[in-house]
């Protein structure tokens, strides 16, 4: 099979854990008799500095023209703490995920054996949790417009909207992947108080039916994050709108030890994208100790979603599992034990591939 990838590297550490997990590819492609072929394209700040648009046409050329996106990071101080910046990192990100249609982005929640004792809750509510949350992504409050603020600065606004066509679309995701799993969707709104939210109820009650054989529960967003917390094993998918899902994602990531474990897939009209779910950790970068982990967990959904290619994906879960099993892993999740540094989890993780 031929497999054709953008490799975007980003900001941050993004080069750095990107390295590892496309190295991990090869040597997946390698054992599995696959041609592989890519191209690196500029992202984020690096990518203004150089050219002054985070997300370059030429980039995009590049995506269009793959069959998935390996992507790192994005950010950087210069620009966060810079509040008057016209262009920015995270422009970027939203105008590749409107170019490229990225819709849904689907963050697999899971804990690991070897990290429960890490979650800030107790081992008996994490260990064996297991959902998926699913977040619509091109629209909501992110792309609403009209968008700013007053010319005198001191009002700011911003609109949420939403379409039956977008509404539509990622419940009947969130019901084939319940579909594979245990049959259990939890659709999360706001439906008390906000208009947008009333539409997505709307049209889970008219999908619903079409799907007899799966439950549905509807959720209100403030009970859901408070669920999360208390009853993780409770969840199977859950689907939101784009900010709700922005927050509660990156809630839900932490409850399993560690946010450099998580990967994510962000699933297109044009190409899907697949990364971390982790910042660009600027304070890293070049000191070699970031948590490859979760970036090589993203190629091993990869191939699962973009390439249909499940033993791949398996081997390089079985390859991860049992790097921390043998404590090949980095010091933000050792524990006390021997920190291993980037590069050395990556080459790890290769061999034992190959040895498979």
């Amino acid at each position: 099979m031929k497999l054709n990838i953008a490799v975007l590297p980003g900001d941050g550490i993004g080069p750095e854990i990107v390295k590892q997990a496309l190295d991990v590819t090869k040597a997946v492609c390698e054992k599995f008799g696959h041609e592989l072929t890519y191209k690196e394209g500029l992202m984020g700040a690096c990518a203004i500095r150089q050219t002054g648009n985070p997300y370059p046409d030429e980039t995009h050329k590049i995506c269009m023209e793959s069959d998935a996106v390996l992507f790192g990071a994005i950010g950087s101080p210069e620009f966060d703490n810079n509040p008057n910046a016209k262009v920015r990192p995270e422009q970027g990100l939203l105008k590749m995920r409107k170019e490229l249609g990225l819709y849904a982005n689907i963050r697999p929640v899971s804990t690991f054996p070897s990290l429960i004792h890490k979650s800030p809750l107790r081992a008996d509510l994490v260990n064996g949790a297991d959902f998926v949350c699913i977040r619509e992504l091109t629209g909501g409050m992110y792309f609403g417009r009209p968008q700013g603020r007053s010319e005198d600065g001191n009002t700011a606004y911003d609109t949420c909207v939403y379409t039956r066509e977008e509404v539509e679309r990622i419940l009947h995701l969130a019901y084939k992947f319940a579909g594979q799993r245990r049959k259990k969707v939890t659709v999360v709104d706001k439906a008390n108080v906000i208009a947008t939210s009333r539409l997505w109820r709307q049209i889970a009650q008219e999908i619903a039916p079409q799907y007899p054989d799966i439950e549905t529960e509807y959720m209100f967003v403030d009970n859901a994050a408070m669920r999360i917390i208390q009853f993780p094993k409770s969840f199977d998918v859950l689907v939101t709108e784009n900010l709700f899902g922005d927050i509660l994602t990156d809630e839900a990531s932490v409850i399993t030890g560690s946010l450099g474990m998580l990967p994510s897939a962000s699933m297109g009209v044009h190409t899907s994208v697949f990364e971390p779910i982790h910042g660009s950790y600027p304070q890293a970068a070049g000191k070699n100790i970031a948590n490859p982990l979760a970036t090589i967990l993203s190629a091993a959904l990869m191939f699962e979603y973009a390439f249909s290619r499940m033993e791949e994906g398996a081997a390089i879960r079985r390859a991860v599992t049992a790097s921390m099993d043998a404590g090949i892993v980095t010091e933000d999740i050792a524990d006390g034990a021997t920190a291993h540094s980037t590069s050395e989890v990556g080459e790890w993780i290769v061999k034992a591939i190959r040895s498979l």
